[in-house]
């Protein structure tokens, strides 16, 4: 079994803590945090899934065990966020990889795949939003702080930062709440408690209307690009509908979607389930790629035997019949196919 490394990398001045799991010869899933959580809470699929792939979950700036920066003096926008997570990526030379998106993961995974759509190999989407259907009606205070900042400010401090409300965000509407294990939002709201975070997060959330007014392309992009696409969805997320996991269907029709029973972090009550739709997921698209590899290289060895068989002028080929096989199949012909088989063993 593989084990979990901790590690740092420095990007621009600031230290992010990343966490590294799996070979790194194999398939990169980069997994993107939500809100208030960090890299902490990829741990079940760091566990189950590294025999198979290279997993990678870096805190944000402000969050777990990266820097916090005063924000005096660092911009906490989800455009700067993604920027340093687009540079940790480059640092650390992850040239391909699959986002795996939740919560506020989505905002700076489509930022990432916009800027660098190549580097995208398929998307996984937990719980985060991309269109207006997945927005409920608690997001009508929050667009009011949007509206007016200094009208709102402090009602939404008194609320976002409150134990009731980060208990909430784990427990949703589960029918069974008495699964949950208490330390996952009390470890957060430790975190919330550090000097600054009350800034770092209020400036943040205030950016996130920057997000909702970039779902229109990102769903442009989406039904430019059709990313392989897997959506597991929580349906006791009080904050993100289960309406927004069909949502992504609008864009990506063939997108596997699959509501779970599970809250806003899916993974605290379904680890197993979402380990397993992400292994098949996966592998269905090595297989596939695999399979269009074979079909392509088929279609070249025929083509270059047809050719080899076929190029030379009568002339040539009277000239020719001398070097044929007892087949009658020219040698450039024999080596054509001689090439074909290799690539097929």
């Amino acid at each position: 079994m593989s084990r979990t490394a901790y590690q740092s990398a420095d990007v621009d001045g600031v230290s992010v803590f990343y966490r590294e799991a799996g070979p790194p010869d194999r398939p990169t899933i980069l997994l993107l945090h939500g809100f208030p959580s960090s890299s902490r809470m990829w741990e079940p699929l760091l566990t189950r899934l590294a025999d198979d792939f290279h997993l990678i979950a870096p805190d944000y700036p402000g969050f777990g065990h990266s820097d916090a920066p005063d924000p005096a003096g660092f911009a906490y926008t989800f455009d700067h966020l993604a920027e340093i997570v687009g540079r940790f990526t480059e640092q650390l030379g992850l040239g391909r990889y699959t986002l795996f998106m939740q919560d506020y993961g989505g905002p700076i995974g489509f930022r990432l795949a916009t800027a660098h759509p190549a580097r995208v190999r398929a998307m996984i989407v937990q719980n985060a939003v991309a269109h207006e259907d997945g927005l409920g009606p608690l997001w009508d205070t929050r667009r009011a702080f949007w509206a007016d900042r200094p009208a709102h400010e402090a009602a939404l401090r008194e609320n976002f930062f409150s134990p009731a409300a980060t208990r909430q965000r784990h427990v949703g509407s589960s029918p069974v709440p008495q699964q949950y294990d208490p330390d996952l939002w009390t470890d957060e709201l430790a975190f919330l408690g550090r000097p600054g975070q009350h800034d770092i997060q209020t400036d943040l959330f205030y950016d996130y209307r920057t997000n909702v007014a970039s779902y229109p392309a990102w769903q442009q992009w989406l039904r430019a690009h059709l990313p392989p696409l897997l959506v597991a969805w929580g349906r006791y997320d009080p904050s993100f509908l289960t309406a927004e996991a069909e949502a992504y269907r609008r864009d990506v029709p063939d997108a596997k979607v699959h509501l779970l029973d599970a809250g806003h972090f899916a993974l605290d009550e379904q680890p197993d389930q979402i380990a397993e739709l992400t292994r098949r997921f996966l592998r269905l698209l090595q297989a596939d790629a695999y399979s269009k590899r074979t079909l392509t290289r088929s279609g070249r060895c025929r083509a270059e035997s047809s050719g080899a068989a076929t190029a030379a002028s009568p002339r040539s080929r009277r000239r020719r019949s001398a070097a044929r096989s007892p087949s009658g199949r020219s040698s450039r012909a024999r080596a054509a196919g001689s090439r074909c088989r290799r690539a097929r063993a």
